[in-house]
This record gives C-alpha cells, structure tokens and sequence, in this order.
C-alpha cells in the first residue's frame, strides 16, 4: 500500500516521528517538496536526529530514501546531513539514498537574496532565509540549475555565467551588492558533484518500477497544508505545493498510485513567522504551551506561536487533501490543563463562519467561535491503548474527529519514537 504522509496545519506537526513509525514498513520513502527550510525531529531512544533534506526513515536499515524532483536541493545543507549522520555511525550509501536527477539547485545567490527580499519588505513574510523561494522562483521562470546540469561541468558554466550575468546586475543596481564570483561558485559546486554523483539517478523510473514490482512508498511531504504556495495564507506560505496534490508531481508518480493518506496534527495548533492566526494564545498561556512542549523550529530554532485546536483550519485541509487518517500528535503537552477549547467557527462582521476565508483582512480580524471541554489533568505517557487514555482525553479527540469528519487512526502521547498509540 503506498501512503502519503502531510500536515494539516502549518507545519511542525510532529510529521519526522509520525513518518519515522510508519517508514519501518514500507520498502520505500519519497520526501516530494520543499527544501532545507523543512525540519523533521526523531528521538530514537536517547538520540535526537534532526533532518533537514534526507527522509527521516533513513534511520531504517536497509530502507530505501528518494529526494523527489519537487524538492530543491542545498547540496552544502545535503552533504552537511549525510555527513552528521555518519559520523554518528549511520552509513548513507547510494543504494539507500536516491536523489531526482531533475530537481533543482539551490545557489549562493539564492539565500542572499532571500534575506535582501526579506529585509527590504514592510510586511515581513518570516522566510527561513534558506534561499528556497527563489530557487523555486528560478525554477518557474526557467532559468534554474537543476542536478543533472550540475553533474556536466560545460551545461553548468554556460547556466552559470547567465545567471550571473543577469543576477549580478539586479544585486548591485537594486540592492547595492557587489554580486557573484563565478569561480568561486564553479568551483564549490563541482566539489558537491563529484560527492553526490553517486546517489542521482531517474527517481521517477525507479519509484514507479518498485512500484510495479509490488514494493510499497511512504511518500513525505514537508511543512503543512496552510503553507501550501496555492491553499495556505498568502502570501505567508512556503512556495511549494504542500498538500497532497504536490506528491505526483513532485516525485513523477501517477495519483492512482497512491492508497491511503495520512494527516499529522497537533493536539493544538501552533505556527512559526509571520501570518494570521485566528486561534493563538494569549503571551502567558502562549509561554506556558510553548516550553511543555518545546516548540522551537528544528530548522531556525524560532519560537513557536502557540494557541488551540482549530477544526475550521483542519477541515479545510481534510477537504483539499482527501485525508483517510489523523495522526494526532503531542497530545501529552495538554495534560496539567483544566479546561481545553476547540475552534467551531469564526465570527466576522456579524456572521459566523463554518468555512475558512482566504481573505487576508478578514483572517486578520476575525474571531474564534469557541467549544470549551474539561481537560484531564493526569499524565498519558504511559498509555499504550485508545481505551485507557483518560475519559475527557478521548472525548476531547472524538470531538476533533467529528467536527474535522477523520478518523483518529494515531495518538503520540510523548516525543520518543514507542510513544504512541495506534487505535
């Protein structure tokens, strides 16, 4: 059976344990979108991994892991994990790693102007400054660097001295830097080629002939649905498909070939940056939530705003993403509360809203209809089946699975990777 794994919110929903759980039985795992500015945290034991590009079931033995062609790639950022892995005694050989010889580069140039964009906006976006915009922009505009250019040293000069010539001129005349040294560049990539070599291939003749062969793929997207280039709150997005729709596409694998899929969500809501967010906490409930569960990014290590359940953001996600199954994570952070709420609706300009709006001005002043619920205030970590987690604990899932219309599949109940109830 091949699966996709997605967020439902925006992100940071505990996807890298959710993906590393169900990876152990799939021959193969497919990350599909996004860049480094994703993060995946598993706690294996006393290890913590934090992964970046590589899926995180490349902690399974024998495991196959695929960089899709949706993914653009920082080969400084990629090299920097394979490298952190082995000197953890975790060898990441080309049979276990694949990367698409079609996705795309990202460059110096990309990052610094990343940060310049940023930097000059009045109405910050909260970009990671990882360069993926623009690589993704280069991309669209078809002028990008992809990895198969990289690996032919005469079609990456001709590629880089037209980027060069073209992005040198937009840096010092709008931005007033100094611009790009093509050696330097040429050099330094050439390095990362001869290194990654190895692992690129045409991923998506492989995965669909694995597939063929009756192997089963996880596939993995980065991020969640509310950052979606397309779905999320524009323009406070990431700039890929994040969605479930982004995995044929993203790794060249036919919609009929996925069975199942499922969503990550945390057992409240939380998002890093910038953006509206109907549902967030007041400062001190927000520091409260925000050190229980320590949410700060794996990528930036950026505070996480914090605030409650918003079934109206999930719903919508549901809807888009044709979800079969939620995953609801970090339950355990919700413990020592006495009461909880669960967003049913918004209040705008006199009228309640069942749906979400994607008008900005109206996401920006709207206000959450709240359903209060008794909390339980004992701890579950030691819980290992649905039926003996705390009553107002179950009542307060089975109410999410009714207002989002999923059903509850997962329960994490703490960070380690046996912490979770499968229902």
């Amino acid at each position: 059976m091949n699966t996709v794994v997605v967020g439902a919110q925006w992100g940071d929903e505990g996807k890298g344990k959710l993906i590393d759980i169900l990876s152990k039985d799939m021959d193969i795992t497919v990350r599909y979108q996004g860049g480094s500015n994703a993060g995946h945290t598993v706690i294996v034991g006393q290890e913590q991994y934090i992964f970046h590009l590589l899926p995180s079931a490349i902690l399974h033995p024998k495991k196959v892991c695929v960089i899709g062609n949706g993914v653009v790639v920082d080969p400084r950022a990629l090299l920097e994990e394979i490298d952190g892995l082995e000197k953890r005694g975790i060898k990441v050989s080309p049979r276990q790693l694949k990367i698409a010889v079609n996705t795309h580069i990202v460059m110096p140039y990309h990052r610094v102007l990343d940060g310049l964009r940023e930097k000059m906006r009045e109405n910050k976006i909260g970009t990671t400054g990882r360069g993926i915009g623009p690589c993704y922009a280069d991309k669209v505009t078809r002028c990008g660097i992809r990895m198969v250019d990289l690996l032919n040293p005469t079609v990456f000069t001709e590629k880089l001295k037209d980027n060069l010539r073209e992005k040198n001129e937009y840096f010092k005349k709008v931005f007033g830097q100094k611009g790009f040294d093509f050696k330097g560049i040429f050099e330094e990539y050439q390095g990362y080629a001869r290194r990654l070599k190895p692992y690129v291939c045409d991923t998506a003749l492989y995965v669909n002939a694995e597939i063929k062969k009756g192997r089963s793929v996880l596939f993995e997207g980065a991020q969640g649905a509310f950052l979606d280039i397309d779905f999320g709150t524009y323009p406070f997005v990431t700039s890929s498909n994040t969605i479930v729709g982004g995995a044929p596409s993203g790794c060249g694998v036919a919609p009929t070939r996925i069975d199942k899929v499922v969503a990550a969500v945390k057992a409240y809501t939380t998002r890093v940056g910038e953006g509206p967010f109907p549902t967030e906490f007041d400062p001190k409930m927000d520091d409260i939530i925000r050190a229980k569960g320590k949410e700060f990014g794996a990528t930036t290590g950026r505070a996480r705003r914090c605030g409650w359940f918003d079934s109206v953001l999930v719903r919508y996600a549901a809807t888009i993403g044709g979800y079969d199954e939620l995953a609801i994570m970090k339950l355990d952070v919700l413990d020592e509360l006495p009461f909880l709420r669960l967003c049913t609706g918004y209040r705008y300009k006199g009228t309640v809203l069942k749906d979400f709006p994607h008008d900005y001005q109206a996401l920006c002043h709207l206000k959450p209809v709240y359903e209060q619920l008794p909390g339980w205030q004992k701890p579950v970590g030691e819980v290992r089946e649905f039926r003996k987690l705390p009553v107002n604990a179950r009542n307060y899932l089975m109410r999410i699975e009714d207002l989002v219309g999923v059903r509850i599949k997962y329960v994490s109940i703490g960070s380690k990777r046996d912490e979770i109830i499968t229902r």
